[in-house]
């Protein structure tokens, strides 16, 4: 157990791994700057603070080349990511010269710059700002909301998530109903089987991955960077389908787990440690894949992935 208050214990390659445990939702806070200046960053970070007066609070880091603009800004917008919403995430944890040149957006109050489709949103006023660290805490008061109901995008242990609703909440008529949908039209219907088909793989592909001491994001970068080496951040946040954030503490664990190393580039590549890590990764992915498709014929799995190949490429 770590003790936080001993300095000389406390680690912080293990406390952001702790910190992983909590499920967040994903949202996209907008600010313009006095001189018009559009900013967007991804964070995880907001929260409700009070509802008199109503209040919401989100952290950004200090060094950040944004936190400047949400500093002098009269106002801030808060906008929940939907499920159906990753490539938004991705796109505005990514450092660019103008993130909102093709986005569609529309200015808010302050003109701080609001996304659609999103599951919510809210307009705030600058209210204070509260020194939390390496990170200034914002406090918005918010001025309007919409609440568009649609499921958020979500995310935890290095990973993005849906939620779905536990079986504990489940009555014995909808249990029935959820096993009995083969002939409606979800159950027929190939997104949603795909959903349901890697959600059920990774909850099962989790518990084995604990045994590595890696979490998901983590076991992916060694993945990628065993068949993929020398990359920036920026290119294993594409291939690991992660924020850009979530992606560089993952690259800091590594980096003090001995794994991996960066250059003056800041690209990155296996240590000899991380080349035996990444060989246990492929070995565990690949005899979970085999149970997986154990049922199934050396004909059939290659269409199967013949038919991802499809979809990839399109």
């Amino acid at each position: 157990m770590t003790d936080p208050m001993n300095d000389s214990e406390f680690d912080p390659r293990a406390f952001r791994r702790a910190l992983g445990n909590f499920a967040t939702g994903v949202t996209v806070i907008t600010a313009q700057s006095p001189d018009g200046v559009n900013v967007g960053v991804t964070a995880s970070s907001f929260n409700s603070l009070s509802m008199d007066p109503p209040l919401v609070l989100w952290s950004s880091i200090k060094a950040s080349p944004s936190c400047a603009i949400f500093e002098s800004a009269s106002h801030f917008a808060v906008n929940i990511l939907a499920s159906d919403q990753m490539h938004l995430s991705n796109h505005f944890a990514r450092q660019q010269e103008d993130k909102f040149a093709d986005v569609d957006w529309q200015p808010g109050l302050g003109e701080a710059p609001l996304l659609p489709n999103c599951a919510g949103r809210f307009q705030c006023e600058t209210y204070d700002k509260v020194d939390g660290g390496d990170h200034w805490i914002f406090i918005g008061k918010v001025i309007a909301f919409d609440d568009y109901g649609r499921s958020p995008l979500c995310f935890h242990q290095g990973a993005y998530s849906m939620i779905s609703s536990h079986p504990g909440n489940l009555k014995k008529d909808d249990v029935d109903l959820l096993s009995n949908d083969s002939g409606k039209r979800m159950g027929e219907h190939a997104f949603f089987m795909m959903l349901q088909a890697v959600r059920a793989y990774q909850d099962s592909y989790q518990p084995k991955l604990a045994t590595l001491n890696l979490n998901l994001i983590e076991s992916r970068a060694l993945l990628v960077l065993s068949d993929l080496t020398d990359l920036d951040g920026k290119t294993l946040s594409v291939h690991l389908n992660a924020p850009a954030a979530e992606v560089n503490d993952a690259l800091l664990n590594l980096i003090d787990l001995g794994m991996i190393s960066s250059n003056s580039e800041s690209r990155y590549t296996l240590t000899e440690e991380g080349r035996e890590k990444s060989a246990a990764c492929w070995n565990l992915s690949d005899s979970h894949a085999l149970a997986e498709f154990n049922d199934f014929s050396d004909e059939q799995v290659q269409n199967f992935k013949e038919v991802l190949r499809h979809i990839i490429s399109h």
